[in-house]
């Protein structure tokens, strides 16, 4: 199914939010997630990085990238801890210039923008899809008298 790269983000985002990931990662997976789906990397890694949470890249690549950000170059490489495709969309998301090269020798220039080309939408498979809605769904508040009372959902006020 083909959909918007903003509306792949934001279901990948909130996916990874239904799967434990804390906001900020959630975020980073999305934009990691719709450079994945891009570049035509096989989908199954990122449901695999989902079915790792509360561990693995979701929470573990963004530390690494911006500790090596800080670093500039490492003589040792980028751990990628055998999460290889995963790592090089997360660093094809980045908002500067950064390449991984097959040694997963990392150069990021923090001085140049990323160049990206011009896509806006990409191929969702269905069976991603539909295993980021359930997890989405997890994030709903369920509709019940008590989760009212606490005030989850429109009061008479915000109907308006």
């Amino acid at each position: 199914m083909i959909r918007s790269l903003n509306e792949v983000a934001a279901l990948a985002g909130k996916a990874a939010r239904g799967a434990g990931a804390p906001a900020a990662q959630a975020t980073r997976f999305g934009q990691a997630a719709v450079q994945h789906l891009c570049a035509g990397r096989d989908p199954q890694a990122l449901t695999r990085a989902l079915a790792a949470l509360p561990g693995g890249p979701i929470l573990d690549l963004p530390l690494a990238l911006m500790q090596q950000a800080e670093a500039q170059v490492v003589e040792g490489g980028f751990e990628t801890k055998g999460w290889d495709t995963l790592a090089r969309s997360y660093v094809a998301a980045l908002p500067f210039a950064a390449t991984l090269n097959e040694k997963n020798l990392l150069w990021i220039d923090l001085n140049t923008p990323a160049k990206r080309s011009p896509v806006a939408r990409c191929d969702l498979p269905e069976d991603l899809c539909a295993d980021w809605q359930a997890l989405a769904a997890k994030t709903l508040v369920p509709e019940t008298d008590a989760s009212r009372l606490g005030g989850a959902g429109a009061g008479l006020l915000d109907n308006d």
